[in-house]
């Protein structure tokens, strides 16, 4: 039996189309969201170039059921720099979370999940920035190579100016590359099975006579509900027993 594809890479035309029966208006106005990130309190240093939201769903047919807002959490096997640690994110906005946007990209995304989808009925939203400027390149993954602890992990790329690097790579369970890719177009999305694939992103620098550089990213994890772990009684980032990593 052929074993199904561990990750998609697609266009900006996948969620384009999924969005194209909302008004151009509200789509302005999600990606325009990302203006209003609060810094990531959790980064250690001086100047902050990481800024973020982070928000739970119960994922239904019609709509996206908003979930209690809890610290982000990982275990120190999978996060080697923030792992182990309780990291309270600012939640995503009321009219984000509430928005047919966030719902259309969220059910277009898990229709494309590389595998299958049974189960897979929550999910966790992080709204990020990441800048860069001469004097200090950014970190979209100051892990480095690594997994997030879920089935599936969606990346979107909502914005990308005046930067240069943050070249996505995926690597197979031995750390071996498997794909390689520079999303450039917004919309443009990878998709990957958690489990199967470890992932990293290079840091992101100004491009050439630029002052400063902005690279937005909407991640989307999957995982499987069953009510225990969305209520914040368990690894708070929603990951279930189920979807623990092979180790």
């Amino acid at each position: 039996m052929t074993p199904s594809p561990s990750f998609a890479h697609f266009g900006p035309e996948v969620l384009q189309t999924a969005l194209g029966a909302l008004p151009a208006r509200a789509v302005e106005e999600f990606t325009g969201s990302w203006d209003d990130l609060p810094a990531d309190a959790h980064l250690g240093t001086d100047t902050p170039y990481r800024f973020r939201r982070y928000g739970r769903f119960r994922i239904h047919p019609d709509r996206l059921e908003r979930l209690p807002h809890t610290a982000f959490f990982q275990e120190k096997s999978v996060n080697k720099v923030h792992g182990g640690v309780e990291r309270l994110f600012a939640p995503l906005t009321g009219a984000v979370a509430g928005g047919a946007v966030l719902r259309t990209v969220v059910h277009a995304l898990r229709r494309h999940l590389p595998g299958p989808r049974a189960g897979m009925d929550a999910c966790g939203v992080h709204q990020i920035r990441v800048t860069a400027t001469p004097r200090a390149e950014g970190h979209p993954a100051p892990e480095g190579i690594h997994q997030d602890g879920h089935c599936y992990v969606a990346q979107v790329l909502i914005r990308r100016e005046d930067v240069q690097g943050a070249e996505s790579c995926l690597y197979d369970l031995r750390r071996r590359p498997v794909h390689r890719a520079l999303l450039t177009a917004p919309l443009e999305t990878i998709v990957l099975d958690d489990r199967r694939l470890l992932h990293g992103v290079s840091p992101v620098r100004p491009a050439p006579g630029a002052a400063s550089g902005v690279r937005d990213m909407m991640l989307v994890d999957f995982f499987a509900d069953d009510g225990s772990s969305l209520t914040g009684s368990s690894s708070q980032d929603g990951s279930l027993p189920g979807s623990a990593l092979p180790r």
